[in-house]
This record gives structure tokens, sequence and C-alpha cells, in this order.
């Protein structure tokens, strides 16, 4: 089992990490989804499907992964980010039409799994799994026992691993003409499970 590295910090994401976040996620989209979608489909989908919801910030419920910087810097730098959702919205950024603010039930209802990026400059270290089991574990405290998420067809593999299901296919159409496919997938906790 990979050992996490000490120096990576996990915390809430605030209004000051906008700038740095929408940076953070096409850097991990473009660099690391183009062997699922084409080019057109990833600059359909850019700040629309793919891309911040700024509500979840607002709800804090979405969380940022910060690395040092360089060697002997204080300054730190976002490496990842990801979070979850008490309301309806599956997936996209404050620029798409699919938004459903409604709040969720968590005694009835799924919580949204949302906008999981990695930089691609530190893809396969762990950062993503990291972020999945911080997300679940707020959820949970928050009172969910069920997750679902609208994942990239790149997220798909790691999602099955920790435990999702795809239950749907869906093709987001894109203002550029193209659509994109992402996997509607679920998870349900036992109900003898505790909180991490």
């Amino acid at each position: 089992m990979r050992t996490l590295d000490p120096t990576w910090h996990i915390r809430l994401a605030q209004q000051e990490d906008i700038p740095a976040l929408h940076a953070l996620i096409e850097a991990s989209v473009r660099g690391l989804q183009s062997n699922d979608y084409t080019s057109a489909q990833i600059e359909g989908a850019l700040g629309t499907v793919l891309g911040l919801d700024t509500q979840l910030i607002c709800d804090q419920t979405y969380f940022v992964v910060e690395i040092p910087s360089t060697k002997g810097s204080k300054e730190r730098k976002l490496a990842a980010c990801g979070g979850w959702s008490k309301r309806k919205t599956l997936f996209g950024s404050d620029n798409t039409s699919l938004r459903e603010p409604e709040l969720l039930d968590p005694a009835t209802d799924a919580a949204k799994v949302r906008a999981i990026f990695v930089h691609p400059d530190f893809a396969r270290q762990g950062l993503g799994s990291l972020i999945l089991s911080h997300v679940e574990s707020a959820a949970h405290a928050a009172g969910f026992r069920q997750y679902e998420m609208g994942s990239t067809l790149t997220g798909v593999p790691l999602y099955t691993l920790k435990g999702y299901r795809p239950v749907e296919h869906i093709a987001v159409p894109l203002h550029n003409g193209e659509s994109l496919p992402i996997v509607k997938m679920v998870k349900t906790l036992p109900a003898d499970h505790t909180a991490i």
C-alpha cells in the first residue's frame, strides 16, 4: 500500500482559490483526459460540464490538496481538488444548464461526489483516492449513506476499485455540437458502516 506524502495538506477550498482551481481543472482535463476524449470534446466540455461549481465552495463541501511548491519554500500549490454536494446537481460547473440547486435528504437521497481533478504533475500518486476518501467521510458525517457521481471515462477504473458501480451512460450535449460521454456511478454503504 502506498504511503501518502506527509507534506500534503487537505483543506476546504476558499473563494480566493477559484483562479487556481480553474487552472488546475483545465490542466487536469487537458493532461489526463485526452486518451478517452477528443480535443473537440475537451474544448466543448471545459468550463461547462468539466469545471468548477462554486456553489460547493459556498456550501463548504469542496476540498483542495496543497503541496509545497519547491523545497524549502513556505509557498504551497494546489495539486488536486474535489468535493461532494448536498444538492441535486450531478455534475457540471457554474456555466452549465444542468444545475439543480434543491437540497437532498440524507435519509433517502445520495450525496453527489463532484469534480475530482488531479494536476497531471501529481497523477498516480494517490491524490484522487485521498480526495475521494475525504469526500465520502465528510458526506457520511452529514448523514449520507449513498453516493453517486457523473464520472468521466477516465475516472471509471478508479471509482470501480473504490466500490462504485455504473448504472447509466449519459451523452451530454456540448455547445460546440459535440457530446461528452459521462458514466453515472453509485455506491451504497453497508448499514453497519462507521465513519473513518
